[in-house]
């Protein structure tokens, strides 16, 4: 897999303590920094922001991408394969509500891959994927 440099992303979160436990007990993220108003994460190597923001936000609209309605925004990482299927068995032993069950996505065809979409407790949906060949992350 090709190396990239760590990316930076902030979210809203509407509850701290909600947000906060979710990430770190349930996601199992390692926390950094943090002040009343924020925390930092270890996102697979990238640093994700929990910003407080108790703001209405905008609902998410829904996109069909496979037969699947894919919830808009998201966001997410790409893992590799083992480690996709080790994190969405740990998801699954927590029993966290999938918006889209892990499945694979594109079988047989360019750009296979296995995805999976859930909801923190602020409403951010998350999306994880891994490729079955990760050279086809960009083919067409």
């Amino acid at each position: 897999m090709r190396k990239v440099p760590p990316f930076h992303l902030a979210i809203p979160v509407k509850d701290l303590k909600s947000a906060r436990e979710f990430y770190t007990d349930t996601l199992h993220f390692k926390e950094g920094r943090s002040s009343d108003h924020w925390v930092d994460y270890d996102f697979f190597g990238h640093q994700l922001v929990i910003h407080l923001d108790q703001n209405e936000h905008l609902a998410s609209t829904k996109n069909p991408v496979d037969g699947k309605n894919v919830p808009v925004p998201h966001f997410g990482v790409v893992l590799p394969w083992d480690i996709f299927q080790s994190f969405a068995d740990q998801l699954k032993q927590k029993e966290i509500e999938f918006e889209i069950e892990p499945y694979t996505r594109f079988k047989g065809r360019t750009g296979e891959q296995m995805t999976m979409f859930f909801f923190d407790p602020s409403g951010n949906a998350l999306e994880f994927k891994a490729f079955k060949d990760p050279d086809q992350l960009f083919a067409s």
